[in-house]
């Protein structure tokens, strides 16, 4: 059961506690409970259901797009393992995708995902293993040509220990990093989630042959106890 804000004055000056508490309940683990408190509790959780996003995310990508400015209008954007959809909802109107900045260049957004996604108006989404063979090939098709931007906010399943966990992101993102060499444009832009866990190094080897500029960020809406950061790699030499 959720309890209610108290409302209860602590200091005299008229400020309230206004941290929702949640009571454990039967059959829930205490770890979930406390993800629950902290869901309710989170300010960019409240904000994405204020804004109408699909989650916080959205707001990773909104803070990394406005440090290094990769989502402009006319931008041909692929954004890989898109569920639920949130980077995409902030992308639609950063690349002009439904054509509503008059004088600028109309974009185009191509989503995948192993799960049906539900419709972003302005956006392609598409139901597809990006591991497949001939995935890149589908996604040139559906794109008209070559991207100027890869994404991914993608996460392996988690197995509860850390160090596997990183490895398998790490894997996952070396495996998008791959996919995106053979659909980017030269000058284009890869951005991924990755955890940090020691390993990282293949990664950044990797990334740092094939594009000018690697930058590795944690932006603020990343939970300060959170793991995750996010590579953004710039400039593409194709």
């Amino acid at each position: 059961m959720v309890k209610k804000p108290t409302g209860k004055n602590t200091s005299g000056r008229g400020q309230r506690d206004l941290t929702v508490k949640v009571k454990t309940a039967r059959g829930r683990k205490l770890s979930s409970t406390r993800w629950l408190q902290r869901q309710l509790n989170d300010p960019y959780v409240q904000r994405a259901r204020k804004e109408g996003y699909r989650g916080r995310a959205a707001f990773k990508i909104m803070e990394l797009d406005d440090r290094y400015r990769f989502l402009v209008p006319g931008a041909r954007v692929v954004d890989l393992g898109c569920a639920p959809g949130g980077w995409i909802q902030v992308a639609v109107p950063r690349i002009n995708a439904l054509g509503e900045k008059s004088g600028k260049k109309q974009g185009r957004i191509i989503g995948v995902d192993l799960q049906e996604v539900e419709p972003i108006v302005g956006a392609e989404l598409h139901q597809l293993d990006f591991l497949d063979e001939g995935a890149d090939e589908k996604v040139k098709a559906w794109l008209g040509g070559k991207a100027d931007v890869v994404m991914s906010d993608m996460a392996a399943s988690s197995s509860g220990h850390k160090q596997t966990d990183h490895l398998r992101i790490i894997t996952l993102c070396e495996a998008a990093a791959e996919f995106a060499f053979d659909v980017l444009d030269e000058g284009g832009t890869f951005v991924a989630k990755v955890l940090a866990g020691g390993t990282e190094e293949s990664l950044q080897k990797l990334l740092k042959q094939k594009f000018e500029k690697v930058a590795n960020v944690k932006p603020p809406a990343s939970r300060a106890d959170s793991s995750e950061k996010f590579v953004v790699a710039t400039g593409f030499r194709g």
